[in-house]
């Protein structure tokens, strides 16, 4: 359960309108898209071993890799347990099997062994044998504990209220946003702390209070920010412009510095091209969706890739218009990046926390 971050206001902070918060889908697109059947795709989830040794070595070994730099640790039989990238705080954890799924939005299910959790510290080649990793890594390797897959999954539909010790409720069902005018789309430009109605102070001193409205409503990009940051402790931006850690949307954390891009934006702005190899791709990656014209050349959309679903399909959770809130359901798109389907082809980039 996170501590309180309940604080008293220090100024008044206007919210500023800001681009690319979510996707935006064009009702003829979305028919279009929907009427296709996303092909069946080939894909592989193991790591390619590209130097060292410890393929049935009888012991756990640790070896370097490359394209992103990492560092991996095996087992006795060779299988990999465990994944820390240069630069990036999120590592993969291999422990008990779960199933994800969300039978209210959709029949696909995600079988899971990979645990993903946030690091204190950005990993480094070497970093195996410093002692804050030793203790990190002696509570959280085969911990039960909720890591980031589960924290996900306590917004989508159904999902029951969690109060902290204050009564503030920080988990539950969530809404994308609240209706605009028209009664047909959604406002977007809500963060997390829109959904739990309390004003936030973030390390930089800036405070921002939620809106009336907003309550319990949680944009693509601020899905991933109470996901990331507000429970997992990820350091969060005010805006894009303002603080230090993840910024506020979809474009600022696409194209910011923190982490490691493992999947770089490539082809002519302002709609880039799909990457044509998303083998590199690691459960708890950010994904990111180039979908609206009207945002020039920002990215539009965040989800949380999640890996192979029972159908063989990389599949991932977003918050989004059409479902109205997080989800990995099939309406508005099926959750995928392999494949014809829509997402699949708006596919743009992949960022490692």
């Amino acid at each position: 359960m996170p501590p309180k971050k309940k604080r008293p206001v220090l100024h008044a902070v206007t919210v500023l309108a800001l681009l690319g918060a979510s996707g935006y889908l064009t009702v003829e697109l979305r028919k279009d898209e929907q009427a296709k059947t996303p092909a069946t795709q080939a894909v592989i989830d193991e790591l390619t071993l590209e130097g060292g040794t410890g393929r049935q070595s009888g012991k756990q070994t640790w070896e370097r890799l490359k394209n992103p730099e990492r560092t991996i640790l095996r087992g006795e039989n060779g299988q990999i347990l465990a994944t820390f990238t240069d630069r990036a705080r999120t590592a993969t954890l291999r422990g008990p099997s779960r199933t994800f799924s969300e039978p209210a939005n959709t029949k696909s299910k995600v079988i899971t062994e990979d645990w993903v959790r946030l690091m204190p510290e950005p990993w480094t080649a070497g970093a195996e044998k410093e002692q804050w990793f030793k203790s990190w890594f002696k509570e959280n390797y085969g911990s039960k504990k909720e890591d980031l897959f589960a924290i996900a999954f306590q917004y989508v539909q159904g999902a029951p209220v969690k109060k902290d010790a204050q009564g503030i409720p920080y988990a539950g069902d969530a809404v994308f946003g609240p209706f605009k005018p028209d009664g047909v789309d959604r406002l977007e430009q809500n963060d997390f702390y829109d959904y739990l109605g309390i004003s936030y102070t973030f390390r930089n001193g800036t405070t921002l209070a939620p809106r009336q409205d907003r309550y319990r409503a949680l944009d693509c990009s601020g899905f991933i920010r109470i996901v990331m940051g507000y429970r997992a402790r990820y350091p969060l931006m005010a805006t894009n412009a303002l603080g230090d850690g993840l910024p506020r949307t979809a474009d600022g954390m696409a194209r910011s510095k923190t982490g490691v891009d493992v999947i770089k934006m490539q082809g002519p702005a302002p709609w880039y091209t799909r990457p044509t190899n998303i083998d590199v791709l690691q459960p708890g990656d950010l994904l990111f969706f180039k979908m609206d014209h009207r945002t020039g050349n920002h990215m539009d959309h965040v989800a949380l890739y999640l890996g192979l679903d029972t159908d063989g399909h990389r599949v991932f959770v977003s918050s989004r218009k059409e479902q109205n809130g997080p989800t990995m359901g099939d309406n508005g798109g099926v959750s995928r990046i392999d494949g014809n389907g829509f997402y699949a082809g708006l596919f743009r980039s992949a960022k490692r926390l």
